[in-house]
């Protein structure tokens, strides 16, 4: 399993207090009936106050509006998505709602977006942005993939595919009336087997595609590069992460200060197949082009002790990295999770709290198991301040973690951290809020009830400074819990 993944998800925090974040409601839709093996769904987020979610199945795509109160008050019938449509996201503004979605003709991977006013109804006719051979689309998934600027005034549609040492892309940048502001196509050649993580684009339309060659039979990345397309470029300019004989892994990018730095948080080790040593800190300056304060911080034996594990060489050779918080005193939180996943012969499987969802006859099964959360705090200076574990257990089979990992929700007061606590016969939600001395103050969401549904905490969006929503199932039913804060 490669560890070397570059993702660049949610928004960067720059400032959390001292204050312990508590649940203070928990509000319920009413159940739908829902196939969980081939439904889809997700929370869209608040347009006013008028809260929609998406749920969609072989009988329909339906937007779903709430009120404060998770009282229903209309569905909306997606028609003019077609039956076999994929990739959909939605994108909130005041007053309206942008829907990307694909579909696939023959060979072609085509790609519309739509406009919803306030109550989701359509505004005009979906229109179609791009269309490209589905092989252009090697890479990662097969799709297009998307990046929304922090103001959500840009919106980049980008294609990329790898193969051998050689990557093409091609990035369609739309504004919020659906518009073409630019179309462009650009490669780039490294020395090796060459792959990409997730895009990023700042307010001013640049858009950055982190791309990177690994070595070693654990896959390391050996070099990590930031393919730049500013807004008046035709080609990639590539800028190399400077770390000279070290080996990365679980690397996080993340944009902040108003687009100016993309900050950078990972592992390292200095073998090709090696323990990790510690993590390596670095930001990329866009108006220089360049990375700068390219730093590494050493794991301490306190830290590897605290993991619990009986090789303390390799405590944190599972963590992957989830987010790069960044401190307005120019400190900043690395946060990871312990992941990993195995494989067992059917015959002497194991068995989960969430398996009646994924049951399987295969010769082998996939278990995913998500363990703890370390949270690691250094100043501006890169020397580490605190470091923390939140302490949790999940396992499942065939579900692809689906129950498992945590959702990070921000107040402006406190980090919270939202995940379950299950085993083989029971299951409740738990809350784990840090503040900025690392500490920790753990409270229960939910009890071990058999009436309350599956959480899917990873799932869920927060809709407002003081609001999470996560999709819940229970059975063949779907419904979302409002938590309130």
């Amino acid at each position: 399993m490669k560890r070397n993944r570059i993702p660049a998800i949610l928004t960067v925090i720059l400032l959390f207090a001292t204050n312990i974040l508590q649940a203070q409601q928990v509000l319920y839709s009413k159940y739908d009936k829902f196939d969980y093996r081939s439904g889809e769904f997700s929370v869209v987020g608040k347009v006013g106050h008028t809260l929609y979610v998406y749920r969609g199945s072989s009988e329909g795509y339906y937007l779903d509006a709430y009120d404060n109160n998770m009282h229903r008050n209309a569905t909306v019938v997606l028609d003019f998505l077609p039956r076999k449509s994929f990739g959909t996201k939605f994108i909130t503004y005041p007053g309206k709602i942008i829907v990307l979605y694909q579909v696939t003709e023959s060979s072609r991977v085509i790609q519309h977006a739509a406009v919803l006013d306030e109550t989701g109804r359509l505004l005009k006719k979906p229109v179609e942005i791009d269309a490209v051979k589905s092989s252009f689309l090697g890479g990662r998934s097969g799709l297009y993939n998307y990046a929304v600027s922090q103001n959500k005034q840009r919106i980049a549609i980008y294609g990329a595919g790898s193969k051998d040492n050689r990557l093409n892309a091609k990035i369609v940048m739309l504004d919020t009336a659906l518009n073409i502001v630019s179309t462009k196509e650009s490669s780039f050649t490294a020395d090796n087997d060459v792959s990409f993580g997730e895009g990023i684009l700042n307010d001013d339309g640049d858009f950055f595609l982190p791309a990177y060659t690994t070595y070693g039979s654990r896959q390391y990345a050996d070099r990590i590069w930031l393919l730049a397309m500013t807004e008046g470029s035709v080609d990639f300019e590539p800028a190399e992460l400077p770390m000279g004989e070290l080996f990365a892994a679980g690397t996080y990018m993340e944009i902040a200060n108003a687009g100016s730095r993309i900050y950078v948080g990972g592992f390292y080790t200095d073998r090709k197949n090696g323990y990790f040593n510690g993590i390596i800190y670095t930001y990329y300056d866009v108006a220089e082009k360049t990375f700068k304060e390219f730093k590494t911080i050493s794991f301490s034996e306190r830290m590897r002790n605290a993991t619990g594990e009986r090789n303390k060489k390799r405590a944190f050779n599972d963590y992957q990295v989830r987010h790069l918080i960044v401190r307005n005193d120019g400190g900043f939180v690395l946060i990871a999770e312990d992941f990993f996943i195995t494989t067992r012969n059917s015959y002497n499987q194991g068995f989960g709290y969430y398996s009646w969802y994924y049951p399987t006859m295969s010769a082998s099964v996939r278990e995913y198991n998500y363990g703890d959360i370390l949270a690691i705090s250094c100043n501006a200076s890169g020397e580490p301040e605190w470091s923390e574990f939140i302490r949790k257990s999940q396992y499942s089979q065939e579900d692809g973690g689906l129950f498992s990992s945590y959702a990070l929700i921000n107040t402006g007061g406190a980090l919270g951290f939202l995940f379950n606590d299950f085993n083989m016969s029971r299951s409740k939600i738990q809350l784990a809020s840090l503040d900025a001395g690392g500490n920790i103050v753990l409270s229960s969401v939910t009890g071990y009830k058999p009436e309350e549904p599956d959480w899917l905490p990873k799932s869920g969006k927060q809709v407002s400074a003081n609001e999470f929503v996560v999709p819940c199932l229970k059975r063949n039913q779907i419904c979302f819990a409002k938590v309130v804060f």
